[in-house]
């Protein structure tokens, strides 16, 4: 938990291209992974209680594979999008390859299975809460993106769905 709020708030901006990061966002969005990481890691220190035998658990086996398949989509997904513009760049490219061939956000699906992964191998309200949370913030975000791909490019690929591979 602790690696991925650390990506994503220090490491990401870093790597992107072409338009400089908002400082502010970079303040905010380190807030709420305090504050998100502090209410998951407290409930799981303190409150949880989970049996000695919970690793070999089905919810637990099937929630970590889960989040291991979105933290991978995520990455790699990330890695394509900032492999889109040289630097210096500010102009939009489609994205293509991995699930970008099915997908138009495919980074913000691999992080919504990443955080049900995480929700179901916990066994959680705080980790559904911000799975659900995360859904709900993103998936309109996938959803507005697909929208400017299909009125922006007129080569782009009218199969490609906006964020659940062939379903929406």
């Amino acid at each position: 938990l602790c690696f991925l709020i650390y990506r994503r708030t220090f490491i990401y901006p870093f790597f992107t291209r072409g338009r400089p990061f908002p400082l502010q966002l970079l303040f905010f969005g380190t807030l709420f992974c305090i504050y998100n990481g502090f209410l998951q890691g407290y409930y799981l220190i303190y409150c949880a209680e989970y049996p000695n035998d919970w690793c070999t658990d089905i919810r637990f086996a099937s929630g970590l594979l889960l989040f291991l398949l979105g933290m991978g989509i995520n990455i790699h997904s990330d890695l394509l999008l900032r492999q889109l513009r040289k630097p210096g760049e500010f102009t939009y490219k489609i994205p293509q390859g991995g699930l970008f061939t099915y997908v138009s956000g495919a980074n913000y699906f691999g992080e919504i299975v990443e955080w049900f992964g995480f929700a179901i191998a916990t066994w959680s309200l705080p980790a559904f809460a911000f799975a659900f949370f995360t859904l709900c913030c993103i998936g309109p975000r996938a959803y507005h993106h697909h929208r400017y791909y299909l009125k922006t490019f007129t080569d782009y690929p009218k199969s490609r769905k906006a964020l659940i591979p062939f379903v929406f």
